[in-house]
């Protein structure tokens, strides 16, 4: 991010950016209380406003969250599921953990009508942390979900927080090893839906009880491709081997227990395992530029770096769209989602979206899930549960794999 003066970027500049934009309030949606014209404040440092976009393929709505990172009782922090292999709806996870506003997340494994038989497990693609504790990390780029990505961008890219409480962008990538007999392999995937082909990986309590199969199908770079006949599973207590299997199973991984899911080469690998013996697995996500922990994480791709757009870019494809973005210093996020209702449904091109992000004021922004996942919803001051403020393109709201919470602790 560049570090240039940060006040020409405040929320007050982003409303004045798009007020001359500002037209008819949407019809039906959910009125914050409190509104006023330069929107709603939902606590102290989070602000909520609804505004009309012109866009090539006719107007869109658009809702958006404006964070100051700089409040002192203010955070951002991931919304999930108790399992990673799992789903729930933005406002359910909202009202769970007490947030006052947030918007969907990642895209993630939602259907396998490729691979018949296979159950489509919910889990996100790329990396997620979750109150500074790694959850997963990212599956291979061509076994994702969503949209085609944007060249020189990957399934390991993240938006974050660090624990210095400054928004930023960044890649993160795995670290692990298993080590048994002498013998070091590398950990080719933490609780994720997709390993690499040939490759080891590893699942944990916080993948949660749906099956294991999923992810010894398809390849490196075709999700449809077949799944793998030579697989292999092992389990791990406490640093031994205490069972294994041809085929990966499902059910729930307990505490303290590690399920090994190996491919081809990385099958043939386990193999060589037997029960009794000692096995040390480590793993930990790396940030390829930030020095600071993230406390927060969740997967995309960057549409937005240093305040100019990333080259080729969607110019074509209009859609229903969530974004996320952060200004320059890294202390304002804003979280932006589109309306569904029919009659703003066309949406934004991917090109677009970088465009009015950088109008609400980010500099780095980062696209989310969109279509029927976009979900934006606040509490209102007092309130018991959180409003959907947008309208689902396919009601009622979506249950999606994780998304970005705003708290608020006065």
């Amino acid at each position: 991010m560049r570090h240039h003066d940060a006040r020409v970027r405040t929320t007050l500049a982003a409303c004045a950016a798009f007020a001359a934009l500002a037209g008819t309030a949407l019809a039906g949606a959910a009125p914050a209380s409190g509104a006023e014209g330069g929107g709603t404040t939902i606590a102290p440092g989070v602000t909520y406003e609804e505004f009309d976009i012109p866009a090539a393929k006719g107007l869109t709505h658009a809702h958006v969250l404006s964070v100051d990172l700089r409040a002192p009782h203010v955070r951002v922090d991931l919304l999930h599921p108790d399992a990673v292999g799992a789903r729930a709806t933005i406002s359910s996870l909202a009202d769970a953990s007490g947030a006052v506003g947030g918007v969907n997340g990642d895209f993630f494994n939602i259907t396998e009508s490729q691979h018949p038989g296979v159950e489509a497990t919910g889990a996100s693609v790329g990396p997620a942390v979750a109150s500074g504790r790694t959850l997963k990390s990212a599956v291979p780029d061509g076994q994702r979900f969503g949209p085609a990505l944007p060249p020189g961008t990957t399934t390991e890219d993240v938006l974050g927080v660090g624990v210095d409480h400054r928004a930023r962008l960044d890649r993160m990538a795995l670290d692990g090893s298993v080590r048994a007999d002498g013998r070091t392999l590398p950990l080719g995937g933490l609780n994720q839906y997709a390993l690499p082909v040939g490759s080891v990986g590893a699942f944990t309590s916080d993948w949660g009880s749906v099956s294991r199969v999923r992810a010894t199908c398809g390849t490196d770079m075709n999700r449809a491709a077949p799944c793998s006949t030579d697989t292999y599973e092992v389990t791990v207590r406490e640093g031994r081997v205490v069972s294994s299997a041809d085929t990966p199973g499902k059910g729930p991984v307990a505490s303290g227990t590690t399920v090994l899911v190996g491919r081809e080469a990385g099958a043939q690998e386990l193999r060589k395992l037997s029960e009794g013996d000692r096995v040390e697995i480590t793993h930990r996500l790396v940030a390829a530029s930030s020095h600071v922990p993230f406390r927060f994480a969740v997967g995309g791709y960057p549409v937005l770096r240093d305040g100019a757009p990333l080259p080729g870019l969607d110019t074509k494809t209009a859609a229903v769209r969530t974004a996320a973005g952060a200004t320059s210093d890294g202390r304002h996020l804003f979280l932006l989602a589109l309306d569904g209702a029919p009659k703003y449904r066309t949406g934004l091109t991917i090109a677009e979206v970088a465009d009015a992000m950088g109008k609400l004021g980010a500099d780095d922004a980062f696209s989310l899930d969109g279509g029927g996942s976009s979900t934006l919803a606040t509490r209102d001051p007092g309130a018991a549960s959180v409003t959907v403020r947008n309208h689902p393109t396919d009601p009622p709201e979506r249950a999606v794999a994780n998304g970005i919470g705003v708290f608020s602790k006065q």
